[in-house]
């Protein structure tokens, strides 16, 4: 679980990255110019938040590679299977993390 939800974030960032064709906007049209500062720090903020999964990623991997992976980090109680599956970086169970 952890290997594919590294290749998916790998890939969407990635993809980001392509997607920027690194040419200016039009000078002319201020609407172009405040489109393209739009996307590009949306794209920025997606690429954070995709670098922080992927330090999640990295957490987990590191906790397996303990012994400790599916244990909570605060509390040292086991994580449900059922969240694990749904969230394979899980660091607490669902009643730690409310």
């Amino acid at each position: 679980m952890l290997a594919t939800e590294r290749a998916r974030i790998e890939r969407s960032l990635a993809h980001l990255e392509r997607q920027d064709t690194g040419e200016p906007a039009d000078d002319v049209d201020p609407a172009n110019l405040a489109s393209e500062l739009y996307q590009a720090e949306f794209d920025e903020g997606l690429a954070d938040d995709l670098r922080e999964q992927l330090a999640a990623v990295d957490r987990a991997e590191a906790r397996l590679a303990a012994g400790t992976y599916g244990l909570s980090i605060e509390s040292g109680t086991p994580i449900s299977d059922e969240r694990l599956e749904a969230v394979p970086t899980a660091e607490r169970t669902v009643e730690e993390e409310a």
